[in-house]
Formats: C-alpha cells, sequence, structure tokens
C-alpha cells in the first residue's frame, strides 16, 4: 500500500471521463460533431454528475444530431443531462 496515498481519496475515473469544464453547479462536454452517440463517456458523467449534484452540459453545435440512445438517456434524466449549442 503506498503511504503517500490520501486514505480517503474519490474514486478514480477512467481517462476517458474526463470533462471539458466544471463549475459549481455544471459540468461541461464540448463536442464539436455532426452526430454523437451515447458513449462511455457521457455515462460516466452524468453518473458523475449525479453524484456530485450537478447537471452535465453537452455542448454541440446546433446542427448536431444525438441518436436514439442518447436522445432516450437525456430524457430518463432531464435533470442531470442537457443540451446547449456550441457557438
Amino acid at each position: 500500500m503506498n503511504s503517500s496515498a490520501p486514505e480517503h481519496s474519490p474514486p478514480a475515473l477512467p481517462r476517458g471521463a474526463l470533462p471539458d469544464a466544471e463549475t459549481a453547479g455544471h459540468i461541461y462536454l464540448i463536442k464539436n460533431v455532426p452526430s454523437l452517440r451515447a458513449t462511455q463517456q457521457i455515462r460516466l458523467l452524468a453518473a458523475k454528475a449525479a453524484l456530485l449534484h450537478k447537471q452535465l452540459i453537452l455542448l454541440a453545435p446546433a446542427a448536431c444530431r444525438f441518436d436514439e440512445p442518447l436522445r432516450e438517456l437525456m430524457s430518463e434524466q432531464p435533470a442531470i443531462i442537457g443540451r446547449e449549442d456550441l457557438r
């Protein structure tokens, strides 16, 4: 056991689950893509947002299409996952 590690450190998230930005109430994921799927990154960040009582905001171009599983995930958790247009 590593004696220099804190005893009560938060659980480690996979590197692919790091947000692009984080504020007191929001976690931001920026995607400049034509379409977006319900990826493991989005699912992990949504779980993190729920645990921290924050909202995951997906910033994407207005023309970006979200696939059906992602739209379903967003409709199941409207207080947790939101969308804003990337400008």
